[in-house]
């Protein structure tokens, strides 16, 4: 089956943050241009176009991935990408982007992140909940399981990084 028409992948991840609540954590996403600090597998994040915090900013992000282990290649390779603020809600705690141009095969790639409010019933407790979401076309050479794990493995190291910051101020 060809890769055009497959359908769309759609998946959410999250992560519970049990610490702290969901006005202290929303800064350090609300900031589109600084994800480096927070997400692991990004090197580079920078602001190349736009007005901080308002839609239609464009942001460079770059990851630089080690040589294949099976000894294809001796070269680091950079993946990369412009991505392009199209929400954000300081009030829900919600922004939305998507991919534009790229080298990693993405044709169609929208994401949502939200931090809400812990629903475990007691208004007095600290925590809140981190999702992010996606709706992209299939990548070739990618099981969309894949990509879940992927986004997962990042949702929990962005968390602990955020968590490892606020601990610290």
């Amino acid at each position: 089956m060809a890769i055009d028409s497959q359908p769309k992948w759609e998946a959410k991840v999250s992560k519970k943050l049990n610490k702290h609540k969901p006005e202290d954590v929303w800064p350090f996403l609300e900031d589109f241009c600084s994800f480096d600090k927070w997400l692991p597998s990004i090197d580079t994040c920078y602001k190349v176009e736009g007005i901080e915090g308002r839609p239609g900013l464009i942001r460079y992000c770059a990851a630089t991935l080690p040589p294949p282990p099976d000894g294809t290649g001796s070269e680091e390779t950079i993946k990369w990408c412009h991505e392009k603020l199209l929400e954000v809600d300081p009030i829900k705690k919600r922004l939305s982007y998507e991919v534009l141009d790229n080298n990693m095969g993405f044709k169609t790639y929208k994401s949502t992140l939200e931090v809400l409010p812990s629903m475990d019933g007691d208004d007095d407790q600290k925590g809140c909940l981190i999702e992010w979401s996606f709706f992209a076309d299939p990548i070739e050479g990618l099981r969309i399981e894949d990509m879940v794990a992927y986004l997962d493995s990042s949702l929990q190291g962005m968390a602990e990084n955020i968590e490892r910051a606020l601990e610290n101020e």
